[in-house]
């Protein structure tokens, strides 16, 4: 069912507004959760009232985050249904499982151990109180584990069957939708940024308190404690972003030609590190793809197939095929042109349509089985280019290559920039921030004499959400047109109620979102003004 790009637009509009609010909350629930967990730890350990304090102030920032990260969040989910019911009964029972799994077990013990976390403090024993703060932080992550591989699953549509009678497609392997490959990476590369970014959160809000001469060891010793966790982190961060890089590769090659601004592949492809895409270039016409760049030599080749001489097909590549590849079962392939795909698709869809137009018939004899097991072979046959099938056009196929290919140099830009502030930040809060032995022209390395360090990371916290929502982008806007890879276009998924409505929910979500944001900071504002010593528990 093809409804009008208005109310494309329009849904796509709601829902990404939506996605990119929630993502601002999640993050910092997953990185801050852990860090509070180890600061609780140490007060059980060492007893010292100081790193109670320490811990119940940050659950106070992580107590404010997490009640807007579940406000955004289950609105996100009503849209599935709302906006996206053809999608919503395509995917069956495979998409709603996780999501069923992640509210039934992993939000359910997240909110649970929260309440305790939280209001517990002096009602139940040390111990109890620690393992729930661990358990709350753990809830996160495996909340986020069954999120990220129902999105992960719209990306590589593994483990799955599409039953022609239902149209609805079916679950035959569980394991393979919960840890595809795809999935695995996206989990452990979200999962590492929110490390990272609540790790910036703490040296950036502690970094304020040195700046104000106030609460020093409380910021030091928070300094310390997150610049440990965050380095470890973004060094892993940066290990499954390469892994994701070469993921994207193999089952999404038009995305990563997107990410790179790359038209036509080679062997021995360069990397672009930095570049000024040619708005001009399209995928047939012969304008150079950039205005400006600077290229490391057989760097993509290298970093999707560690074979420097190895070929990366670019967008024109995809389109006309021809080329070979390696399938996801390890199978070399020769890639099919669009317009094959195309013509593929849409004897699938006819197929589909005369499967349901007799299977209904109840004497339909011998001959009519005959005949409906040699359609549900055709469908089965075309299936895989089933989504194709709806596309009139080679450039319906690309993603929006300009906002792909910025984003992703953005993205990568920060995260080199936090590996480097995070090292930093860590040799200057060794020792508790005493000074170095060191001197440089009489300047002693410790955090109070340098405010420059501070400034840089107060400014490094709103460039870490920039760096997050830039990759939420990368993902989500370079996988267009696909609502589910390959399978289902966005102009098919979508709801068939009115755009105007549409654009109306648009308007006062986001007049309500951003209100609830607004809300937020200045809770948490007024938080850091009163400081540990100020809150009363």
């Amino acid at each position: 069912m093809l409804l009008t790009q208005e109310l494309v637009t329009a849904s796509r509009l709601q829902f990404g507004l939506t996605a990119m609010y929630h993502w601002l909350f999640v993050p910092l629930t997953l990185g801050l959760g852990f860090l509070i967990a180890i600061m609780e730890t140490k007060y059980y350990i060492s007893k010292d009232e100081f790193w109670k304090k320490t811990t119940q102030f940050w659950s106070r920032i992580f107590a404010i985050n997490f009640a807007c990260g579940v406000a955004t969040g289950i609105i996100l989910e009503f849209e599935f249904g709302t906006n996206w019911s053809n999608y919503s009964w395509f995917v069956g029972d495979i998409f709603g499982a996780p999501l069923a799994i992640e509210g039934i077990f992993a939000f359910f013990m997240e909110s649970t151990f929260f309440a305790v976390m939280y209001f517990g403090w002096g009602k139940v024993s040390k111990g109890f109180h620690l393992t729930s703060t661990w358990l709350t932080a753990c809830g996160a992550a495996i909340s986020a584990l069954w999120i990220l591989a129902a999105n992960a699953w719209m990306q590589y549509p593994a483990g799955m069957q599409f039953n022609p009678a239902t149209a609805r497609s079916e679950m035959v392997n569980f394991w393979a939708v919960a840890f595809s490959p795809v999935a695995i990476n996206k989990f452990s590369h979200s999962v590492t940024f929110g490390f990272v970014l609540g790790s910036i959160v703490v040296i950036g809000i502690s970094s304020w308190y040195l700046l104000r001469n106030r609460d020093q060891k409380f910021a030091r010793k928070s300094i310390k404690y997150a610049s440990v966790f965050g380095l470890i982190s973004c060094i892993l961060l940066c290990t499954s972003g390469h892994k994701s890089a070469v993921t994207v590769s193999r089952y999404q090659p038009m995305k990563l030609a997107a990410m790179e601004g790359l038209y036509n592949g080679q062997k021995g492809t360069p990397l672009v590190g930095v570049g000024i895409i040619n708005p001009a270039k399209t995928w047939n016409n012969n304008e150079q793809p950039y205005l400006f760049n600077i290229s490391i030599p057989k760097g993509l080749s290298i970093l999707t197939n560690c074979s420097a001489n190895s070929f990366v097909p670019g967008i024109s590549d995809i389109i006309n095929g021809g080329y070979e590849y390696m399938a996801p079962d390890g199978s070399t392939k020769v890639a099919v042109p669009f317009a094959e795909k195309v013509k593929s698709g849409r004897i699938a869809i006819k197929a589909l349509e005369v499967y349901n137009q007799i299977k209904d018939q109840t004497e339909r004899g011998a001959n009519g089985q005959k005949f409906l097991d040699e359609t549900k072979k055709v469908f089965d046959e075309n299936f895989e280019n089933f989504g194709y099938g709806y596309m009139k056009n080679p450039e319906e196929s690309i993603p929006p290559v300009a906002a792909t290919f910025y984003s992703f140099r953005v993205m990568i830009c920060l995260a080199a920039y936090f590996l480097f502030f995070l090292i930093i930040s860590l040799l200057m809060s060794h020792k508790d921030g005493q000074a170095w032995d060191i001197k440089d022209d009489g300047k002693r390395w410790n955090l109070e004499k340098n405010k420059w360090f501070l400034v840089i990371a107060i400014i490094s916290v709103p460039l870490a959400y920039i760096c997050g929502e830039c990759g939420w982008l990368v993902a989500e806007i370079g996988r267009q047109p696909w609502t589910i890879q390959n399978l289902l276009p966005v102009n098919a998924a979508v709801s068939g109620v009115s755009a105007s409505n549409v654009y109306t929910t648009f308007i006062i979500f986001l007049v309500l979102f951003t209100t609830l944001l607004i809300a937020e900071l200045s809770i948490i504002f007024r938080q850091i003004g009163k400081g540990p010593d100020g809150i009363k528990w």
